[in-house]
């Protein structure tokens, strides 16, 4: 799959990929892998697979600023997919004046890649926030306690996501701070 993102990324229609010859998914996916000629050696079949280009990506991030550029935890491949997808959504913990492309707390994502920064503090809880806040372990492990089942997965989704007012309504039910603002770009 990562190799199907990269080539999306890279505006190609595929990409060969060594990764998938034979296995079992070349078979059952047969409109993403295709078995052909190597061009530079004919008699050499290769696996090729289909680049991934999401109509939307949502991403969270760290800082955004009202050009649309944004700062992302280090480690992530969030640039590659934003370029891969046909719009890029980052939610943000604040907008700032300016974000740095040097910033060593994360990794610039300039504002060609971004289609709208939002501003949603604790957006990415209950996982952490690097210099914003810690994760909530103790909600983690409700998550995947309550993946167990189709009715205890139910009942988590309707306390965490279904029964709240948007954003807001979230952040009041876990005692988070308020949201304030949000950018369109």
């Amino acid at each position: 799959m990562y190799t199907m993102i990269q080539a999306g990324s890279m505006g190609v229609p595929y990409v060969p990929t060594l990764g998938y010859a034979g296995s079992d998914v070349i078979k059952r996916r047969t409109d993403d892998f295709k078995i052909v000629p190597n061009p530079f050696d004919p008699d050499e079949m290769m696996v090729v697979a289909r680049a991934i280009n999401p109509d939307v990506a949502v991403f969270h991030a760290l800082k955004g600023d009202k050009a649309g550029n944004v700062l992302v935890q280090k480690g992530g491949e969030e640039l590659m997919l934003a370029q891969a997808s046909r719009k890029a959504i980052f939610t943000v913990e604040e907008i700032v004046d300016r974000v740095n492309p040097d910033d060593p707390d994360g990794w610039f994502i300039p504002s060609i890649h971004v289609t709208a920064v939002v501003h949603a503090p604790f957006g990415a809880h209950p996982m952490a926030a690097p210099g914003y806040y810690d994760a909530d372990d103790e909600l983690i492990q409700e998550y995947i306690k309550a993946s167990d089942s189709d009715e205890t997965f139910e009942a988590y989704l309707n306390k965490y996501v279904f029964e709240v007012d948007g954003h807001e309504g979230y952040q009041e039910r876990m005692r988070l701070a308020p949201v304030r603002e949000s950018v369109a770009l």
